[in-house]
């Protein structure tokens, strides 16, 4: 009996990883980062912001959506 090849999850994409220098898994996710440092701004400065983490070697990188 083979082993099957498991497939990938719902967050898990295929894409080039600088640190391991190869396309590997990613976890990617979507968060909301505050950018105001200002207390009276800070409710209207939520950006949405793409976080993919490699699940070989756990390097991590944001981008913020509006500049995709």
């Amino acid at each position: 009996m083979s082993k099957s090849k498991s497939s990938p999850r719902n967050n898990e994409f295929v894409e080039e990883c600088p640190s391991c220098e190869s396309r590997t898994p990613h976890d990617v996710s979507i968060e909301i980062k505050t950018e105001s440092r200002k207390r009276e701004n800070r409710e209207f400065s939520r950006e949405p912001y793409r976080v993919a983490q490699c699940t070989r070697c756990g390097d991590t990188r944001s981008q913020r959506m509006n500049d995709a």
